[in-house]
């Protein structure tokens, strides 16, 4: 994820004024622009979602139009069965690398966790060091 873009979702001055700038043109777009604000980071997630489905729905069908066929053969038993072992070979390599995945998945998100909790563990100690507020009177 790029911290340094200058249009993310967040905050950001250009991200405020583009907000603006498209209330002004077309409200539409200005609406747009603070959805995109408010709700950008899970655009990443449903993005990886719909596709992991999508993924999930071709394989369905793939793997029923290749059980719809249990006899099928080109009629060469040699080359039927080098075809099966490669096949097989595919959807091993397909295996590990859908596991590969999931691990460096679990990986960023844990990778991610540590940073907000270092960040968080920096402002508490920040905020220890800085002393009881004394702009409000005591009640």
């Amino acid at each position: 994820m790029n911290q340094s873009a200058w249009i993310r979702p967040d905050w950001t001055p250009a991200t405020i004024a583009l907000m603006v700038l498209g209330f002004v043109v077309f409200w539409p777009l200005g609406l747009a622009m603070l959805a995109y604000i408010l709700y950008g980071d899970r655009l990443r997630d449903f993005k990886r979602s719909a596709n992991e489905r999508a993924d999930g729905f071709f394989n369905s069908c793939r793997s029923y139009r290749r059980s719809s066929r249990p006899g099928f053969s080109t009629g060469n038993g040699a080359f039927d069965d080098w075809r099966k072992a490669e096949l097989d070979r595919i959807e091993e390599q397909r295996r590990k690398l859908d596991e590969m995945r999931e691990e460096f998945d679990t990986y960023l998100r844990e990778l991610r966790r540590a940073k907000d909790q270092e960040e968080f563990d920096r402002f508490m100690r920040e905020r220890g060091n800085r002393g009881p507020d004394t702009s409000y009177p005591a009640v």
